[in-house]
């Protein structure tokens, strides 16, 4: 879980486009993030096996 602070500096504008640091919406993840889902890679895998991200399903081969 990323601190607020950092949080909150994502959030705002950044001053190159180059500098914009993409986090999950819940978790505040940077690393790992999947722009589609807007979700770090933990929390959408555990948001997909609840069942909660439409279209999604757990692979079987």
């Amino acid at each position: 879980m990323a601190k607020t602070s950092v949080i909150a500096r994502a959030l705002k504008p950044a001053k190159y486009k180059s500098r914009t640091v993409r986090r999950c919406f819940r978790c505040g993840r940077k690393r790992g993030y999947m722009r589609s889902f807007d979700l770090c890679r933990i929390c959408f895998r555990e948001l997909a096996s609840e069942g909660k991200i439409p279209g999604v399903k757990k692979a079987s081969w």
